[in-house]
């Protein structure tokens, strides 16, 4: 069975930088000078894409844990 991962972001802590929206274009946008994902259940195909997001992060915000069935 294919993996499912959730994205868990302190969206109050963002400070607008946009790394991840230019990481992940596909799941990451800008709104209201802020970055949030479209989505926030991810499957196994994305999960690069959104670890990359994650990443670019300067201050760390953005978590991406694996969920347990």
């Amino acid at each position: 069975m294919p993996k499912k991962y959730k994205i868990i972001q302190d969206y109050g802590r963002c400070i607008g930088c946009g790394g991840c929206v230019s990481s992940c274009p596909d799941n990451w946008v800008m709104e209201d000078g802020k970055a949030k994902p479209k989505k926030t259940e991810i499957t196994e195909e994305e999960y690069e894409c959104n670890k990359q997001a994650a990443n670019a992060c300067p201050i760390r915000i953005i978590k991406i844990q694996e969920i347990k069935e």
